[in-house]
C-alpha cells in the first residue's frame, strides 16, 4: 500500500478526462458485457478487501465493524448485486402510448442512454459508500467516470486509489486525489454530469463551475434534520432510535438527527431514557468503547466543541466530555435548548451533540421547522395516523422516516436526495441508473398516410385547419367528461341502483 505521504493527486484531472472521453466514444463502456463484468469487478474489489476496508475506516473514523458493514461495505455490495440482477430490465426500451392523435398509429418509446464521462466528488464521512455507490450507478448506466476522493479520510482514500486500477479498467474509471486546488482544477474540465456529495458552500462552487459548460449536476448535501416526538410515543423506544440516528458514526452523517422536539411534559422522561440507552451501548466511559466513533480531524473537533461551549441556551444533561488528542467528543445531550440559539441551531451540527427542544403543540414544531431551509431528513415518532398526515402535509424534507431514524436512507428502493438547500436530484437503485442516464425519446413513423399528413403543409386552408383541430385537440365532450368524470360516474351508479330498485318494486 502507498505510504500516507504519497497521497496526492495522481493525475492532472484534464488528462483523466481526455483519456476517458476517448474511451467513451469507442462505445466500450456502453457494451452490455463490459458493464456487467465491471459491476462484478467492483463487487470483488470490496468483497476481496473487506478486512482492509474495516482497518482503513477504523483508522479514519474509529468505525466499528458493525458500523462499517452496515454503512460502507453492504451498500456497495448490494448496489452492485442489484444492478447485475436488474440490468436487462433497466436498459430495456420502454414503450409509451402516443398521446397525440397524429402519432396514434406509430411507435413511441424511451431509451435510457449513458451521459458520457461523469465526475463523482465524494466526501469523508462515508468514504467508501459515497464514492463507490454512485460509481456503481454510473458504471451500470454505461458511463466512464472520474472519482475525486476525499483528502480527509486519508486511509480509505489511499486504499481505494490502490485497488481501483487493479479491478477496473483505468481507461474507463479513474481516481483523482488531492484537496481544494485539485477539485477546482477538475471542475474547470468539461464533464457530462457532476455528482457531488458534501456541504452547501462547496456545492455553490460546483454549480458555478458546471454552469460554464452547462453541465447538469446532482448535489447530495445536508441540513438540520429534526426529530419530532409526540405525547403518545413509547419513550424508551424513541430514545433508542434517536440515539442511533444521532450517535451513529459519532453524529457525522448528513441524515443524522440534528435536534429533537420533545413534549415539555415528557422531557425528563426522554433524558432518563436516552441516558439509559447510551449507558447500555457504550458503558459509563464511551471513550473506552470499541463501538463509538471519533471526529475525523482536529478542525472538525474544534468546530463542534466551539458550538457546545459558545451556546446561548440549554444545559448539558448527558456527556460533554472531550479529548482533543484522540478527537473524542462524548455522546452529548443538551436539554432546554431554544430554537433561536445562534450556535446550536444556526447550521448543521455534524457531530455528537443533541439539542433537545421542549414544545407544547405539534403545530408549533411544524412552524419552526418551516422557518429553516428544507432538511435532508425528517423524523417523526407517533402512533397517530392523523399526526403523520398533518406533519407530512405541512413540512418539506428530502426524505422521511416515521418511528425510526436513518432507515429511509438505507432503503435503496426509495430515492435518496434533498430538496432546496439540502440537495438537488436523487439516487440509489433504479434512481442511480436514471441519474446517470439520458432518457432519449424516440418516435418511429411510417412512410404512409401522406394524404392525411399533408394537412400540416402549406398552403393552409379551412379544410386543413379542420383536420388539424380534429387530430390535435381533445373533443369538447371528451374534455367535459374529463373535468366531471367523478360526479358523472357517481350519477351513473345512482341511476343504475334506482333503476334496479324501481324494477323490483314494479315487478
Amino acid at each position: 500500500m502507498k505510504a500516507l505521504g504519497d497521497f496526492r493527486a495522481n493525475d492532472t484531472g484534464e488528462a483523466d478526462q481526455n483519456v476517458l472521453q476517448g474511451t467513451y466514444v469507442t462505445g466500450k463502456s456502453r457494451d452490455a458485457f463490459a458493464r456487467k463484468f465491471y459491476l462484478e469487478r467492483l463487487h470483488a474489489l470490496v468483497k476481496d478487501n473487506e478486512e482492509l476496508f474495516y482497518d482503513a475506516l477504523a483508522k479514519d473514523l474509529n468505525k466499528s465493524r458493525a458500523e462499517a458493514l452496515t454503512s460502507e461495505i453492504s451498500p456497495v455490495l448490494e448496489e452492485c448485486a442489484y444492478f447485475l440482477d436488474n440490468y436487462d430490465s433497466l436498459v430495456k426500451d420502454k414503450k409509451v402510448k402516443s398521446r397525440s392523435g397524429a402519432n396514434r398509429t406509430d411507435s413511441a418509446y424511451i431509451r435510457r442512454e449513458a451521459l458520457g464521462v461523469v465526475l463523482i466528488i465524494s466526501t469523508w464521512n462515508y468514504p467508501l459508500q459515497l464514492s463507490l455507490v454512485p460509481l456503481a450507478g454510473a458504471l451500470a448506466a454505461g458511463n466512464c467516470a472520474v472519482i475525486k476522493l476525499s483528502e480527509i479520510s486519508v486511509h480509505t482514500s489511499v486504499l481505494i486509489t490502490e485497488l481501483l486500477p487493479k479491478y477496473l479498467d483505468a481507461a474507463m474509471y479513474r481516481v483523482v486525489n488531492g484537496g481544494a486546488e485539485e477539485t477546482q482544477h477538475l471542475l474547470r474540465q468539461k464533464f457530462d454530469h457532476i455528482f457531488y456529495t458534501g456541504n452547501s458552500q462547496v456545492a455553490k462552487s460546483v454549480m458555478t463551475a458546471a454552469s460554464q459548460h452547462l453541465t447538469p449536476v446532482t448535489l447530495e448535501l445536508g441540513g438540520k434534520s429534526p426529530a419530532i416526538v409526540t405525547e403518545d410515543a413509547d419513550m424508551q423506544i424513541v430514545a433508542n432510535r434517536v440515539a442511533f440516528g444521532k450517535f451513529f458514526n459519532a453524529g457525522q452523517s448528513c441524515v443524522a438527527v440534528d435536534y429533537v422536539f420533545v413534549p415539555k411534559s415528557r422531557q425528563q422522561e426522554f433524558l432518563a431514557a436516552i441516558g439509559k440507552t447510551l449507558n447500555s451501548w457504550y458503558g459509563r466511559n464511551p471513550q473506552a468503547s470499541k463501538d463509538y466513533g471519533r471526529i475525523v480531524n482536529h478542525r472538525h473537533f474544534d468546530r463542534i466543541v466551539a458550538l457546545l461551549n459558545n451556546r446561548s441556551s440549554g444545559n448539558i444533561a448527558i456527556g460533554g466530555q472531550t479529548d482533543r488528542e484522540s478527537r473524542y467528543i462524548a455522546p452529548t445531550v443538551i436539554s432546554d435548548v431554544r430554537f433561536d440559539d445562534a450556535q446550536l441551531m444556526e447550521s448543521e451540527i455534524f457531530g455528537p451533540l443533541l439539542p433537545v427542544i421542549p414544545y407544547s403543540d405539534v403545530e408549533e414544531t411544524m412552524g419552526l421547522i418551516s422557518r429553516k431551509e428544507p432538511p435532508l431528513a425528517l423524523y417523526l415518532f407517533t402512533k397517530s395516523n392523523s399526526t403523520i398526515k398533518k406533519v407530512l402535509g405541512y413540512t418539506t424534507s428530502g426524505g422521511v422516516t416515521i418511528n425510526d431514524t436513518l432507515m429511509h436512507q438505507s432503503e435503496y428502493a426509495l430515492p435518496f436526495g434533498g430538496v432546496g438547500a439540502s440537495g438537488m436530484g436523487g439516487y440509489h437503485g433504479e434512481r442511480s441508473f436514471q441519474c446517470f442516464s439520458h432518457e432519449r425519446g424516440i418516435l418511429v413513423k411510417k412512410q404512409r398516410l401522406e394524404w392525411l399528413i399533408q394537412s400540416r403543409y402549406p398552403p393552409v386552408s379551412k379544410a386543413k385547419l379542420a383536420i388539424l383541430r380534429a387530430v390535435l385537440l381533445t373533443n369538447p365532450l371528451r374534455f367535459w367528461y374529463i373535468v366531471f368524470k367523478r360526479p358523472v360516474k357517481w350519477a351513473t351508479l345512482i341511476v343504475i341502483i334506482l333503476g334496479i330498485f324501481l324494477k323490483r318494486r314494479l315487478a
